[in-house]
């Protein structure tokens, strides 16, 4: 054994060393996996039980992976390890779907208290990491770049938290967050979903938040895409939001998208509220996002492509600057009870917004 493999095993024999010893005797069993290059991820996967933790040493890792047992940790070495597509995808309703990384529960029984942390997911023609009917989800120092379709995706999940990842120059949004994807359903309650502290870069969108209440956007980093936050609802009922929107930092969202099915065009957009209610908006820091798409500007509240008013959103004690047309767009002057207090900006349409 050369001195290398010798160090290396040392430090995973470290990494796995902490972990336990600070093991009470109630959870004294559980084991880590570790998983070496030429090995499989998902074999470990399907090995593991509440508790335990797979950990993925440093190498690439062509294949995707499908979690559905509850408790375990999916744990990288950093920016090291990384998963990538498989040359023959695996008919399990996640490398068959494009996607790298899938922790599925089921409607009638959501997976619990996974975590998936420290990786890199990159190249999938889906999502990095696809999350369905899941409770208290952690995502965690995670990178996804470059896939086709969303970074890191939820949908009908609760108690979710993505902290620390970055998501950047995937198709659509770096992080999506929805109730369903496939059917008209109103809003549901995350039960205090939270993202914090993200890298949000050279997507199309930064964030999207679609059809959902009661979770909290802060302290993010979102620069560089089409469009930085969109907070999405629609005439079904309950209506999205009774969210929050604060401390994050959104700028230069000024590449250019193209108009989609569903969406126009996007350039130089930084926060989007459409179709939404009882959203505070508060704290940011809204800088220098210009262009000349309908959806353009610092903060625009926009009546939805359906025609959904925006009411009772309180956007309050933000920091724009150099946005264009405008650093507070208000379109949809048919919305009820929003209101505009505290604002440091230049500029709004209409005029007296700030």
């Amino acid at each position: 054994m050369t001195k290398w493999h010798i160090a290396y095993m040392a430090c995973i024999a470290a990494v796995i060393g902490a972990g336990l010893g600070a093991a009470t005797p109630a959870v004294a069993d559980h084991r880590t996996h570790v998983v070496f290059p030429g090995e499989s991820i998902q074999k470990a996967v399907d090995a593991a039980v509440a508790g335990d933790t797979v950990l993925v040493s440093a190498g690439t890792y062509h294949e995707s992976v499908k979690v559905s047992t509850p408790g375990i940790t999916l744990r990288g070495m950093g920016s090291a390890t990384v998963v990538a597509p498989a040359v023959k995808k695996a008919a399990d309703g996640c490398g068959d779907s494009g996607n790298g990384i899938c922790v599925i529960g089921t409607k009638n029984h959501k997976v619990e208290d996974v975590t998936v942390a420290a990786l890199t997911v990159t190249g999938f023609t889906g999502s990095g990491v696809f999350a369905v009917d899941t409770d208290g989800l952690t995502v965690r120092n995670v990178t996804a770049v470059k896939n086709g379709v969303w970074g890191i995706a939820q949908e009908r999940s609760v108690r979710g938290v993505f902290r620390k990842n970055t998501a950047r120059d995937n198709g659509d949004a770096g992080l999506f967050l929805a109730n369903t994807i496939k059917a008209e359903e109103g809003a549901t309650d995350t039960g205090g979903t939270v993202v914090a502290r993200n890298r949000l870069e050279g997507n199309r969108i930064g964030l999207t938040v679609r059809r959902l209440r009661n979770l909290t956007v802060t302290d993010n980093h979102i620069i560089g895409n089409c469009a930085g936050v969109f907070v999405v609802g629609d005439e079904n009922m309950p209506r999205a939001g009774a969210l929050t929107v604060r401390d994050n930092h959104i700028a230069h969202n000024n590449k250019s998208c193209p108009k989609t099915a569903r969406l126009d065009a996007l350039q130089g957009t930084g926060i989007v509220l459409t179709g939404a209610e009882d959203t505070l908006v508060t704290r940011n820091r809204i800088i220098g996002n210009a262009g000349t798409s309908p959806l353009s500007g610092g903060i625009v509240v926009w009546k939805s492509f359906v025609g959904t008013t925006s009411e009772r959103n309180r956007i309050t004690d933000n920091v724009l600057e150099g946005n264009a047309p405008a650093d507070i767009v208000n379109t949809d002057t048919a919305g009820k009870g929003n209101t505009f207090t505290g604002n440091t900006c230049q500029a709004s349409k209409p005029a007296g917004l700030c």
